[in-house]
């Protein structure tokens, strides 16, 4: 019974003949060994390469377990007669395979070859993923109790920066892990499943703001977007206090390009193939419908890039009225190429809301952004007129669009 429901779960995961995973071990081999000859090396220490694979592995885990479409697999699995704990062990271990090897793999290969480590160290990272992937499992399955697994996470975040000693820190995750199989080994397979939430958000035409109503009630029924937004807000406080020291570079349109990374938002589309098939169906909308979620993300991004001026004028002060104005562009241009990608070339073909949210896609946008921040440092006055011209210019073409829509 655990052989084919972990099979069941694998060929979905990973294709009916695991075509999948063969191509994504021989893409992870190919960035290993064209970074590795590239010689391009970094110091990063064990710790830290520990912690980035424990805190990497199991925030995807969380999303995988998460998964809407994910459910519907589950309940329908869960409708079979089964027993408690091979149904729990082989569901988490299909899902971790997938972690690991689909999501690890890449950033794994990355780290070996950036980096000069030691093959006694490979045992410490691959108990790391396993550790990782259990934990995850277990604190999903007591999501109710959400405040201990909150400070068991804290706990084992703070026990890898503070110890030292490889063997020790190997040992403890060894031990943590026999507590996540311990309460694994108590749990069953309703533990895992996401009842559906009552709340619609669904699109009533009728309404002039429905659009911004439906954005909100699908953020509300998507905790985990709100989740990733509110880790954008804390790198955008943290932000200026590691680049206040990057002296003799304009640092700041730096900062509104990394804070543009904010995925879940600018999925939609994809992520809702019914809602991608009503809007495309319906006359008229690519007005009715991509100028609000313009605006909608502009309004995220906004937000964002205002909790960072304020941290940056609280820490390092100095935030002129150039800056702001690069707010500004920085996050309606980020909008606006972003429903651009969305319109034009949405995400078809994926398996679990995690290859959305890690889809090599998801780069474009911040990368261009980054282009224009090196141009904004490198002449930042002539460069920043011709972009808040520019942003001018779309703010009157979006108004001009929703009083004359089509």
């Amino acid at each position: 019974m655990m052989k084919m429901t972990g099979k069941a779960f694998a060929k979905k995961l990973f294709g009916a003949k695991y075509e999948r995973l063969s191509r994504t071990l021989l893409m992870d081999l190919i960035i290993f060994w064209g970074l590795y000859i590239a010689g391009f090396q970094v110091q990063i220490a064990a710790s830290v390469r520990i912690l980035m694979i424990n805190a990497f592995t199991a925030g995807v885990m969380w999303q995988a377990l998460s998964s809407k479409d994910n459910a519907v697999e589950l309940k329908h699995m869960l409708m079979l007669p089964q027993h408690h704990r091979e149904f729990v062990f082989s569901y988490v271990a299909a899902l971790g395979g997938y972690t690991v090897l689909t999501k690890t793999g890449l950033l794994l290969a990355v780290l070996l070859a950036v980096s000069a480590w030691k093959p006694i160290e490979m045992i410490g990272m691959v108990i790391s993923m396993l550790h990782a992937v259990l934990m995850a499992a277990a604190a999903y399955s007591q999501r109710k109790y959400w405040y201990v697994g909150g400070l068991w996470a804290a706990a084992i975040l703070s026990a890898i920066l503070f110890l030292s000693s490889g063997l020790l820190l190997d040992l403890l995750l060894l031990a943590n892990s026999f507590i996540a199989i311990l309460i694994l080994w108590k749990a069953d397979g309703y533990a895992f499943y996401q009842c559906e939430s009552k709340k619609s958000h669904t699109i009533r035409q009728r309404k002039k703001a429905s659009l911004w109503r439906y954005f909100f009630r699908y953020l509300s029924c998507h905790k985990n977007y709100l989740v990733n937004t509110a880790v954008m807000w804390c790198v955008a406080l943290v932000m200026p206090y590691f680049l206040r020291d990057m002296t003799g570079l304009s640092v700041v349109p730096v900062g509104f390009a990394v804070l543009s990374l904010n995925t879940p938002i600018c999925i939609l589309l994809s992520c809702d193939c019914d809602l991608e098939q009503a809007v495309r169906f319906l006359p008229g909308q690519k007005q009715c419908f991509c100028i609000p979620y313009c605006l909608f993300i502009f309004s995220c991004n906004m937000a964002t890039d205002a909790i960072f001026l304020c941290s940056w004028q609280i820490q390092n002060s100095g935030v002129t009225v150039l800056m702001i104005a690069g707010a500004v562009f920085f996050a309606l241009q980020s909008a606006v190429l972003s429903v651009l990608l969305e319109w034009f070339y949405p995400i078809h073909g994926w398996k679990i809301e995690s290859d959305l949210w890690h889809h090599p896609r998801k780069y474009v946008v911040p990368v261009i952004m980054l282009l224009l921040a090196g141009a904004a440092s490198a002449w930042p006055v002539l460069l920043y007129v011709l972009l808040v011209l520019l942003a001018v210019e779309i703010v009157i073409l979006i108004f001009i669009c929703r009083r004359n829509p089509e």
